[in-house]
């Protein structure tokens, strides 16, 4: 049996000035959020900063986790959580010299746990494995298994976090598989009745 039950862990989209503080503010004041990966692209640390910092500011009010993506020098410049990295974005031994102990790093693995296994022996606090589910978020290059999140929530206690196409339709097997948490952008931020809705809807089913 876990320790803890499956969390929610948000992803943002692309797209994070406008009204998206308003909608994050939402979303987390709707129910139960562990954490919110800022995930932007293409633009220079100074202008990622910038964007990051009201958002970081909600996640401190909520005792929500900001996690950045794939960027050590923003996630330090930002004395962030945490950093989420990518199999191209660094290595987590470097990453934990640059961050120190306090900071949480988590390692994509796609579907495999020979890579989980390396990504937890150097250090990493959790490993992401996805796709699961068709996805227009991003693209699709690894479509991941339920047999993955069994067989290490059986042989590790390292989290393991499920990303990809998921829904409060489809989530369930992956709960009973074994994911600590359920990473999701496009199902909440794109959700027919705004963010809050999805969230409560997630909450509703990890409760």
């Amino acid at each position: 049996m876990k320790e803890f039950p499956c969390q929610l862990y948000l992803i943002s989209p692309l797209e994070v000035g406008g009204d998206f503080p308003a909608r994050l503010e939402a979303a987390l004041s709707a129910g139960s959020v562990a954490a919110f990966q800022f995930r932007v692209k293409d633009l220079d640390q100074h202008e990622a900063a910038a964007l990051a910092e009201p958002l970081q500011a909600i996640c401190a009010a909520h005792d929500v986790a900001f996690i950045v993506n794939d960027s050590v020098a923003l996630a330090k410049r930002l004395k962030a959580d945490g950093v989420h990295l990518g199999q191209g974005d660094g290595d987590v031994r470097e990453a934990r010299e640059l961050l120190g102990k306090d900071y949480q790093i988590g390692v994509t693995c796609h579907n495999s746990r020979h890579l989980a296994m390396e990504a937890a022996e150097a250090g990493a606090d959790y490993v992401a494995f996805g796709a699961f589910f068709p996805t227009a978020t991003k693209t699709v290059e690894h479509v991941a298994e339920l047999d993955t999140l069994q067989k290490w929530s059986f042989v590790t206690e390292v989290p393991c976090v499920a990303i990809g196409g998921i829904t409060p339709d489809n989530a369930k097997p992956l709960i009973d598989a074994g994911a600590d948490f359920l990473a999701v952008s496009g199902s909440v931020w794109k959700h027919p009745q705004g963010p809050a809705e999805a969230v409560k809807a997630f909450n509703a089913l990890l409760a």
